[in-house]
């Protein structure tokens, strides 16, 4: 008995050792995950911030060798939650006075001749700023504008299917989960993206954005999908997610690029300078 004690004692401990090797093996390897992933964007950040030909300057050489990741400046304006506070409160109060889900704005039919074309603009509105940033000047570079996206489209999610689940309204066709409208969320989202990269630039490009989001509220509307209630709630928390994944980005972002340069930075920088004036060497040092 004391043999089998001694034996089973070794066994345990070995499967011990063996189970906190494989958790630090682990934990490694997820180190090493994350680290790509940050090396990745650095890369992507460093090549979207790039000076367009024929606008080289010494300043900005200067920057660069001082800064390998630009910082962003960014102010939040708490204004800009106006609109998307007044469209979620306008449609709660629809959805909780009975008989108010349409605000009385038109008579339903029992069916209608279905448009499916807003299940695939409600995935292609979140494209709509890369598509603009073709056409116009945009305000940030497409990396960040595709982390912005990722960001937003998860608090969006975040938002819309919480409260589907917690509401369960009846949608008009006698389906299960109406309030709010995700279709309609996700069109807004893309469009206030746009509007706000590109409101200063561009304003076509800016409000075209909310015109194909309309069309996919109504769309959600016609067929029966949604009540009114729903898209205006939808909406709301759309462009909601977009602010709300501006005032959590730019901090971040600016946050990890300041170690990141503080880390790398060199006393010592000599660069060339190049200018419509002429040409030279940029000298500086840091003590």
């Amino acid at each position: 008995m004391q043999k089998a004690g001694i034996f089973l004692g070794k066994y345990y401990f070995c499967a011990r050792s063996e189970e906190r090797r494989q958790r630090m093996n682990s934990m490694k390897g997820n180190r090493r995950l994350f680290s790509f992933l940050v090396s990745v964007w650095m890369f992507c950040v460093h090549v979207g911030a790039v000076v367009p030909d024929g606008e080289v300057a010494a300043d900005s050489l200067a920057t660069t060798a001082a800064e390998r990741i630009p910082i962003v400046s960014y102010t939040f304006q708490p204004k800009s939650l106006i609109l998307p506070a007044s469209l979620i409160t306008v449609g709660a109060i629809g959805t909780a006075i009975d008989g108010m889900n349409d605000f009385h704005l038109f008579s339903r039919k029992d069916s209608v001749k279905q448009l499916n074309v807003d299940d695939y603009m409600e995935w292609g509105m979140l494209g709509w700023v890369f598509v603009c940033d073709l056409m116009g000047k945009e305000k940030h570079n497409w990396v960040d504008q595709l982390c912005l996206v990722a960001l937003a489209e998860g608090l969006n999610a975040t938002m819309v299917h919480g409260v589907k689940r917690f509401v369960n309204e009846k949608r008009p066709d006698g389906m299960d989960y109406s309030f709010p409208s995700g279709h309609t969320a996700n069109a807004f989202l893309g469009a206030h993206l746009a509007w706000k990269e590109f409101k200063d630039s561009s304003p076509v490009l800016a409000y075209s954005g909310y015109a194909l989001a309309a069309f996919v509220a109504g769309s959600r509307v016609y067929n029966n999908r949604h009540w009114v209630a729903d898209v205006v709630v939808g909406a709301g928390f759309g462009i909601l997610s977009v602010e709300l994944s501006y005032l959590i980005y730019f901090p971040v972002r600016n946050a990890i690029a300041r170690k990141i340069n503080l880390r790398h930075s060199d006393r010592l920088v000599l660069s060339p300078t190049v200018n419509p004036g002429g040409a030279g060497l940029y000298l500086s040092y840091r003590f």
